[in-house]
Order: C-alpha cells, then structure tokens, then sequence
C-alpha cells in the first residue's frame, strides 16, 4: 500500500480519537465501515458516544454532513425528499431530502417505525433514491452511521432483517474505564470538543482509499477458513438462521479494509477473525430468539464457533 495513503488513514484516525476518548477500537471498526464504502450501526445504550463517534468521523472528511434524528412520527419524505407543486412555475420541484449527503447520521434509527426505516434500503444498497418514478443518484462517497438503543428500551421498534443486512458492522459502544471517563469530565468542561474539529481528508480522498480496499490481495486459503466460518453458522444447531452469501461477501471487504488500516496489501486470519462477530452477529438468529434481540447471546455462538475453526498457518 503506498505510503501516502497509509499517512491518511492514521491521520483521519487520530483526529477522531481526538474527540472520541478511549475509543481507538470503535474507531478502528467505524473506518473498516468506510474504506469498505459500507455502513455502520452503533448500539448500546444512551449516553455512552454513539452519536459523538458519528459525528467526529464526518467531520474529519470535507464532505456533506446530514443528522436525522429519528422519531416515531418521521416520515419517508423527510428522509428522501419530496415533490413541491410551484404554483408560479406551474409544475413539480424536486426538493431532496437529507439523505442527499455524503454522510448521513440516523440518530436512535430505531425509534422510527419500518415505514420510514425502509426509506433507507435503497439509498444504501444502490446508492440512489426513487421519487415518482425519477431515480436521482446520491453522491459518493456515501455512508450511512446509525445508531440505535437497545431493543428492551421503550418506544423503540427493531429493524427488519433486509434493513440490519445493509449494514457492514453492527459496533456495540460499551462503557468507558474510569480513567478514561475521567478525561472526558476534564475535555468536556469547556464545551463539546468536536465544534473544534476540522477535516483532514477530502471525498476524493476517501474514493482513492475505498478502491485501494478493492485492490487489497486475499489468498485462497483465507477464502476458506472464511467459507468455514459461514457454513459453522449455518450448520449449528444453536442458530435458526445463517449467515448469508451476503455476509459472506460484506466479511471478505471488511478484512480488505482491515487490512489497509494496518498497512497491509494482503488479509491475514486475524482480520477475518476480529470482524467476524461484528460483520456477522446481526445477520444470523438464534434458536427461540427473534431478529435483534439478545445480541450478547448471538455475539458469544458466533465467536464460539470462530474459535472452533482450525485457523490457516
């Protein structure tokens, strides 16, 4: 990997963790989410960071910044867009919605019912939206970071599988250590550090990195220590549900951008290995367990069955 694109991806990680404070393997995660030109979704409970990692990381490219804050009277055209009859031009104007942006934050996405959760699907799958039989492309780089509490929280619906399958990474949050959440008392005291943060990298940037993940060499034997990691899924009686061909891919470019973020041309096992259970705990179910709950249960049979697979030398 050339040196220089080395440089920005430590750059763009350094500045985020300028804010984001004892977070450096969240952070990590978030960026695999980006190189890959995928999405990512942040859960646990409120008040941990969620929204703040989201934040800092579209700050730290020049690109369009959009939040939505979801809620349960949000609807598609909010999200989307929508036509407006302009009486003096006799005739329709598209006017876009947020999701015309190179990063979108859907804040608590989750308190939105399906509905409206559905006016992403496409947008992040195809990177384009359809109004009125009009399909109008979004911009690129495209990255959707949303976050989401818990499912047992009230008034909070849980996304459908087809939704939570768009997604690269499901990222649990997690507490901070007592000296970590001691500076962010001190860094915080002042205001909210992130209003001081400034971009390091730019869109077009950002594209250069996203096609050196592409180029990113995988052996063979990589390939199938993946492949055994889904067929465990599949075959495992404590899973209702698999892994999909889907997943399949989404675990192969997350460990191509793995790879970049340390430097690396080619995957080793331990980058399939380590995002193993976030590329894939939210793709399978478990026996007697709906589709999003009790994340920690599926998290702990995805990784029991990871370390049961001999891995390549």
């Amino acid at each position: 990997m050339a040196t220089d694109l080395h440089y920005l991806v430590k750059e763009l990680e350094d500045n985020v963790c300028r804010v984001v404070l004892g977070k450096r393997d969240i952070v990590r995660l978030c960026l695999v989410g980006l190189l890959a030109g995928e999405h990512v979704l942040l859960e646990d409970v409120p008040g941990v960071g969620k929204t703040l990692i989201g934040k800092a990381l579209a700050r730290s490219v020049a690109g369009h910044f959009s939040r939505v804050q979801f809620t349960p009277d949000l609807l598609p055209s909010d999200i989307c867009g929508s036509s407006v009859f302009h009486s003096q031009a006799d005739e329709f104007v598209f006017h876009k919605g947020a999701i015309f942006s190179n990063f979108v934050l859907a804040d608590e996405i989750n308190r939105a019912p399906p509905r409206t959760q559905s006016a992403l699907l496409e947008a992040m799958s195809d990177r384009q939206v359809s109004i009125d039989g009009t399909t109008y492309p979004l911009p690129e780089p495209f990255m959707v970071i949303a976050t989401q509490n818990p499912f047992e929280y009230e008034g909070t619906y849980a996304l459908p599988e087809s939704q939570l399958d768009r997604f690269l990474l499901r990222i649990s949050v997690g507490y901070p250590s007592r000296e970590e959440e001691k500076l962010v008392l001190t860094s915080h005291r002042d205001g909210e550090p992130i209003s001081t943060l400034e971009s390091v990298l730019d869109c077009r940037q950002i594209k250069a990195l996203q096609e050196e993940v592409r180029q990113v060499e995988v052996d063979d034997s990589i390939n199938d220590y993946l492949l055994n990691i889904i067929a465990a899924t599949r075959d495992s009686e404590e899973l209702q549900i698999g892994a999909s061909t889907r997943g399949a891919l989404s675990l192969y470019r997350a460990a191509q951008a793995a790879a970049v973020i340390d430097e690396r041309n080619f995957v080793v096992p331990d980058d399939v290995k380590q995002l193993a259970v976030p590329v894939l705990g939210h793709r399978v179910i478990a026996e007697g367990f709906l589709q999003g709950h009790q994340a920690d249960l599926v998290n702990s049979i995805v990784q029991r069955l990871i370390d049961s697979i001999s891995v390549p030398s």
